[in-house]
């Protein structure tokens, strides 16, 4: 007896060998890499950009680690290989990149030319090609727009300003917060919270320049901020979260001139909620069907449901799990949402339910100080 089971020990030891060769790489790929962007405003708790993993099965995050510093990296953003990464930089310069070593989560800088002091952008865009690179800019109210290099480093920007004011008193002047690349990269939606406009640029990789769409922008109701914005997974109806009035309105989208046409707006809070609140992120479930929201002050993520007109059907408002909100994104097999706070210094872990979109929060959390951004690795 003895000899026989030695004998099928000797066969299936070179089995046994081969399976535990791909043991490490299989652990890998049932988990998620995660970026985390941060404010850096109290250098003894945060130091910049940081890197977990999350168990595709459980929700667990590993413990955050460093993966590079810098001055108030609030944005981050890959490139379409996601060999480099791009955030925010306080100078003309507009941002900095590093290169991805996803292997060990951490991020190597690349150079980074010299460049006035000035206000940092709060959001940055990588067109489909990785050619070139939009910023931007809520404090002085312009579009800046730049090359990105084959080694990653990035050109000297030009810079798009915008001009006017709306109704509110945060909208005094423009305040460009974000961009979003159009699904077959020939547009740059703009949103420009102070104002109340989004605006449609058709964008040029090849040469590296940005022109005014026809019609140029689509103008929201006075006083809603826009904030952000998401196409539907169609290409064909879009999203815009807006910050003021604590709404999202849902878009008709037409690919071959950029334009958008609004269809309809919903609050992002519960009926009879009187307290201060803004909202910060929307995002669409990678399945389509569902998008979210985040509020501010409320401290809650809204769902929605959505159908292939584009229209939003309220599902639920759960509590987020800490304070300030900021940022949040779903892993890419959309079981999972991770949801940064700014002001609880917390991560919090969502399960997503595909049929439904509801989320229920799970037990695992993790520590990233004034964690304001979540990008997938993968």
């Amino acid at each position: 007896m003895v000899d026989v089971m030695s004998r099928l020990l000797r066969r299936s030891l070179p089995a046994i060998l081969l399976v535990s060769l791909f043991l490490p790489s299989f652990a890998f790929a049932m988990s998620h890499l995660i970026y985390f962007g941060t404010y850096t405003r109290n250098p003894s708790t945060s130091q910049g950009i940081y890197s977990a993993r999350l168990d595709d099965d459980t929700g667990a995050l590993t413990t955050p680690v460093l993966a590079a510093t810098g001055a108030n990296p609030a944005w981050i953003v890959f490139s379409p290989d996601k060999k480099f990464l791009y955030t925010l930089h306080p100078s003309k310069a507009q941002a900095i990149g590093f290169k991805v070593d996803a292997a060990a989560g951490k991020l190597v800088p690349l150079p980074v030319p010299a460049a006035a002091e000035v206000a940092p952008p709060s959001h940055l865009a990588v067109d489909a090609s990785g050619r070139m690179l939009l910023s931007a800019n809520y404090a002085d109210g312009y579009l800046g727009v730049m090359a990105i290099k084959p080694d990653g480093t990035l050109g000297e920007p030009g810079l798009i300003p915008h001009s006017g004011k709306s109704v509110h008193p945060r909208q005094d002047k423009p305040h460009v917060h974000s961009i979003t690349i159009s699904p077959d990269n020939r547009f740059a939606i703009v949103c420009d919270l102070g104002l109340d406009k989004i605006f449609t640029y058709a964008i040029d990789p090849a040469t590296v320049k940005v022109s005014p769409a026809n019609p140029p922008f689509v103008a929201t109701e006075p006083g809603q901020g826009p904030r952000h914005f998401k196409f539907a997974a169609d290409g064909r109806h879009a999203f815009a979260i807006n910050e003021i009035a604590s709404t999202i309105t849902a878009y008709d989208y037409d690919p071959a001139r950029g334009a958008l046409t609004a269809r309809q707006t919903v609050s992002t809070l519960p009926p009879g909620f009187t307290g201060a609140s803004t909202t910060a992120e929307v995002r669409v479930h990678p399945n389509g069907k569902f998008i979210y929201g985040s509020n501010r002050g409320h401290d809650s993520i809204a769902v929605f449901g959505t159908d292939a007109s584009g229209r939003l059907t309220p599902v639920e408002i759960v509590p987020s799990g800490g304070k300030v909100p900021r940022n949040f994104a779903l892993s890419p097999n959309g079981k999972w949402l991770v949801c940064a706070h700014q002001d609880s210094n917390n991560v919090t872990v969502f399960r997503v339910d595909p049929t439904t979109g509801r989320l229920t929060q799970t037990e695992h959390t993790a520590t990233v100080p004034m964690s304001v951004c979540v990008l997938f690795y993968d």
